[in-house]
């Protein structure tokens, strides 16, 4: 199923040309050795990676001092997520971005793609289709009433206009985003280390140096899908891909996993093809919520499948699983029955 190849090497490694129109993974996952003062923020930036991102990766590492020698992950690794695949993607569990361009006729397809900050906590970026309406290099910031009180009350006070420069949180270029009311924008930032987290008050915030790219590629009327996909699922060259993202609900708060998510997502990316599922290693990635791809069953010929009784305590339509203990590489044999699938606890992803 048409993988993509990096133009270029990992480091800084944004665009990625698609192998085929129905293209569904791309990239690689990586492990490098951390030197000198390297700190986990230094590197995700280095490697195009987001400050959670970076730190789902490599769990117990730690974040300022990694240490000399010290084996880090870099997930550069991903599904694509689900939707139009024209102009910009923002999936906010995610917290990544991925543009389109347009390319013409016979010219192979690319996606150039981002780690950006959302909206944190009471100030949720929105759903929905919108486009970009307007462009600006070194904007003015005229901070919103609302903003102001909040930084009068933990006493770092706002001037009504910010002006362009080293101290303006726009950075050096915006883009407006058609969503009202407020003023919704793509920006830059003068605090790239927190790029990667829910911490901005509803705009998409890039790392300079990703918009300083990104700007002059995105034409005025470019359509703009803001879209909350934290479990993705894929099938391709006869293997069940999964990828889950911590989830975030209509505040901007990380949410439990929804096993009927994965249900859902999973019957329709196999349509009528039957698949032996790990449930073992489904159940752990959608605790994790690692936000790396992960092998978790694969295709099976449907001769090969047992007629088994369905099991009235699980969904109708839950995709078929292995009855044995089984790696992704060597599943054991597969039943369509889903009377061994792990029960469904509620999950609390980190």
């Amino acid at each position: 199923m048409g993988a993509m190849a990096a133009a270029g090497s990992l480091a800084n490694a944004t665009e990625y040309t698609l192998t085929s129109a129905d293209a569904l993974i791309f990239g690689d996952t990586e492990v490098i050795t951390a030197f000198g003062e390297d700190t986990l923020p230094d590197l995700a930036r280095r490697y195009s990676l987001g400050y959670e991102e970076i730190q789902r990766a490599n769990p117990g590492v730690d974040l300022w001092l990694p240490g000399e020698g010290r084996p880090i992950v870099i997930p550069g690794q991903r599904l694509l997520p689900p939707g139009p695949r024209e102009g910009i993607v923002v999936n906010l569990p995610e917290h990544r971005l991925y543009y389109y361009p347009k390319v013409r006729k016979g010219e192979t397809p690319y996606v150039i793609t981002y780690p950006v900050s959302i909206g944190k906590m009471d100030w949720s970026t929105p759903l929905g289709k919108t486009k970009v309406i307007g462009k600006q290099k070194n904007p003015t910031w005229t901070p919103p009433d609302s903003v102001r009180k909040e930084h009068e009350e933990r006493g770092d006070p706002l001037p009504p206009v910010v002006k362009a420069g080293p101290d303006n949180p726009l950075g050096a270029y915006a883009m407006r985003l058609d969503i009202h009311p407020g003023a919704y924008l793509i920006h830059g930032t003068n605090n790239p280390i927190a790029v990667g987290m829910a911490i901005t008050h509803g705009c998409i915030r890039m790392y300079p140096e990703d918009i300083e790219a990104l700007f002059p590629l995105v034409p005025v009327g470019t359509p703009v899908w803001l879209v909350n996909e934290p479990v993705k699922v894929a099938r391709i060259d006869g293997k069940v891909w999964l990828e889950v993202h911590p989830p975030i609900d209509e505040e901007g708060q990380q949410a439990a996993v929804d096993i009927e998510q994965f249900y859902a997502l999973a019957n329709t990316a196999l349509g009528e093809t039957p698949a032996a599922i790990h449930w073992d290693f489904v159940m752990s990635e959608l605790k994790d919520a690692s936000g790396m791809p992960q092998t978790v069953g694969i295709e099976v010929d449907p001769a090969d499948l047992p007629p088994q009784p369905a099991d009235p305590a699980l969904p109708a339509d839950a995709v078929p699983v292995a009855p044995e203990t089984a790696t992704p590489d060597a599943p054991a044999a597969a039943a369509t029955s889903t009377s061994e699938a792990a029960p469904a606890p509620a999950l609390a992803p980190h």
